[in-house]
């Protein structure tokens, strides 16, 4: 069974696939690392260049904290180097 998440919120037609990348302020916000490098993966795939990925984390840490937000740019430095290799 596919999660709502998933399926049928990602599906929706209210929003791009890139725009929903929105989600990496959400999880940096709830501290949720360890969904956090699966979403930069999919940024990319949607379309995000590493630049607009670092915009976004860089503008939620105005709102989540800077601690957040740090721990957020190092999982996404590390997947932005995997992609490099």
């Amino acid at each position: 069974m596919v999660s709502p998440a998933w399926g049928e919120v990602w599906t929706r037609p209210g929003l791009s696939r890139r725009m929903r990348s929105v989600t990496l302020t959400a999880l940096t916000a709830g501290g949720h690392h360890e969904e956090l490098a699966t979403h930069v993966r999919a940024a990319l795939r949607n379309g995000l260049a590493p630049q607009e990925i670092q915009e976004v984390l860089l503008h939620g840490a105005v709102y989540c904290g800077v601690p957040a937000a740090n721990s957020a740019f190092a999982i996404a430095d590390t997947v932005l180097r995997e992609g490099k290799r």
